[in-house]
């Protein structure tokens, strides 16, 4: 397996002023950008990979001594049998005295769910093991209603193309404010990835949108984890 680690960016949570969780995000070994550490997979090394990244994020997290939830995201074309390819993550939650009920899966971003009922298994057995699942990059790629309806996750990710000026663009504003609506009729927390400005952040918060991710609020930090408050 070639070499890899991990960036962990905060999701915070604005209604109790906290980090609500951590995303842990593949980097290479001296900070190298995600896609560079991606174009290395190819079909026989993918699942060897995907099972690298759940340890390497748990291992991590345990270390510095994240105290929120973790994300990891995950490849669920890589997963062959869901109760067989999860022993391995609770194996190493448990060697490094991780919380199980503080985990979250997303699915990978722009990744084709080549067998929905498949997917819908791996769901059904990860939450009996007692994580939660997010649908990353929600309103863009394959990430749409359609894969909600089918999927129903505990969490939503708006991507940062539905976020982007919101602040200028009533149309975007618009759309945002129904999602919230919907999230809220459904049960499913949802959260504004890619913030980037305080104008974003401020229309975001009055549209009753409680947690959030971005640059506004922190960068991805290499093999740490931010803190709160995240500014002076």
């Amino acid at each position: 397996m070639f070499p890899f680690t991990m960036a962990f960016q905060p999701v915070v949570d604005l209604e109790e002023q906290r980090i609500e969780a951590h995303e842990a995000l593949v980097r290479g070994p001296e900070g190298e950008g995600a896609a560079t550490v991606l174009a290395q997979l190819t079909p026989q090394n993918l699942y060897a990979f995907d099972q690298a990244c759940r340890v390497k994020a748990i291992e991590l997290a345990a270390r510095l001594g994240l105290q929120g939830r973790l994300n990891i995201n995950f490849l669920p074309n890589a997963v062959y049998q869901p109760r067989a390819c999860i022993q391995v993550s609770l194996q190493a939650a448990r060697r490094h005295g991780f919380p199980i009920d503080r985990l979250t899966f997303e699915f990978t971003e722009n990744e084709r769910v080549q067998d929905p009922a498949h997917t819908r298994s791996i769901i059904e057995e990860y939450r009996r093991q007692g994580f939660q699942i997010a649908l990353d990059d929600f309103g863009t790629g394959y990430s749409g209603l359609a894969r909600l309806a089918e999927l129903r996750p505990d969490i939503l990710k708006l991507d940062r193309r539905v976020i982007q000026d919101c602040d200028r663009d009533p149309v975007r504003l618009a759309i945002i404010r129904s999602l919230v609506t919907m999230a809220r009729d459904i049960g499913v927390k949802l959260v504004a990835e890619g913030v980037e400005r305080e104008g974003e952040m401020e229309v975001l918060r009055a549209a009753g949108m409680r947690y959030m991710q971005g640059f506004h609020f922190a960068r991805p930090v290499f093999e740490g984890l931010s803190r709160w408050p995240l500014r002076d």
